[in-house]
């Protein structure tokens, strides 16, 4: 029973672990890597794909895939800035309502129409996609610093970034959802044996619903603080954003054949993955290495494949341990 509680605990605690290693190193390291404006720097970006991930991780304990995040973010943004001249709180309720509408849709071919979740999400991705780049005529659309919509990026509340409030915010709600309450429940039950929630009469398609109704919103949301940030919409940015949520849901321990997962866990891999890139590009700025985005590219999906791999490893040798015991 120890070993499998060992076992358990490196898959529950490892991200967490790995994350506190990897700032111990960059505070060792590199002159100014725990100043306040690398610290807000790397909360205010890493924000977006917090929001994203957090997405991913629900509809990924349900067994399920959502690569439409990224194209979806990119649309938000760009309907956000749009929307921006009529004030902050217009374009981010545009953005969140493209991002909705996006994951009204997937919930729609997923569980209505019975569509695999990887050809549905895939179909919007596409879609989404080529909305933003139509809306945008091709190019990136100025937001309005008028209206005050750029706050919601670039301002800091109490000293922190905006951002990161949101980010947070999030995912103390995704915490309480998933732990306090019965959709939290149906969540994982929906991921562990979808035929068995059914027959014991839970809303085994109304779970799932929401999930991908709630991944559309906060990708939305996403392109929000995108668009808020760096002043404009971006149609093609949210290139690669699905790779990365994914990543950080399965860094941070949650299968991705479902049934298992965790909001913090996920969160401390969305920071473990953003601070590697901080820590790259400061290793960038002493001259020992020069790593282009592209290389930066490269590891981040070897990373990615050594997590899949020691969580499977982890995954077999606590069954041994069970059937041991």
């Amino acid at each position: 029973m120890t070993r499998q509680r060992l076992i358990s605990m490196l898959g529950s605690y490892g991200v967490v672990l790995a994350l506190l290693l990897l700032v111990l190193f960059g505070w060792a390291r590199y002159d100014y890597f725990l100043g306040f404006f690398n610290i807000t720097s790397v909360l205010r970006y890493n924000s977006m794909f917090a929001l994203v991930a957090l997405g991913m991780c629900f509809v990924i304990m349900t067994g399920g895939i959502d690569l439409s995040v990224g194209s979806t973010a990119a649309l938000g943004s760009v309907v956000a800035a749009l929307a921006s001249p009529q004030g902050a709180l217009t374009g981010l309720g545009a953005g969140v309502g493209a991002g909705l509408c996006v994951g009204l849709i997937n919930a729609i071919l997923v569980t209505r129409l019975k569509i695999m979740p990887f050809v549905a999400t895939l179909a919007m991705m596409l879609a989404a996609s080529g909305t933003a780049l139509l809306l945008a005529d091709n190019q990136s659309v100025s937001v309005s610093y008028e209206s005050g919509f750029t706050s919601i990026g670039q301002d800091n509340f109490l000293g922190f970034p905006i951002p990161a409030w949101i980010a947070i915010v999030a995912y103390v709600v995704g915490w309480i959802v998933l732990n306090f309450t019965s959709t939290g429940r149906g969540v994982l039950a929906v991921g562990g044996n979808e035929d068995a929630t059914r027959l014991m009469g839970l809303p085994a398609d109304r779970i799932k619903f929401l999930v991908y109704l709630a991944s559309g919103g906060l990708a939305g949301l996403a392109g929000v603080i995108l668009a808020s940030q760096f002043g404009a919409g971006q149609p093609i940015e949210g290139v690669g954003w699905e790779l990365f949520a994914i990543a950080a849901v399965v860094v941070g321990g949650t299968l991705l054949t479902g049934g298992v997962g965790s909001v913090g866990a996920t969160l401390a891999g969305v920071l473990l993955l953003g601070i590697l890139f901080n820590v790259l590009n400061f290793e960038n700025g002493k001259g020992w290495i020069s790593l282009s985005a592209y290389w930066q590219s490269v590891i981040r999906g070897l990373f990615l494949l050594v997590v899949v791999i020691l969580q499977a490893k982890l995954s077999s040798r606590g069954s041994v341990a069970v059937r041991e015991y």
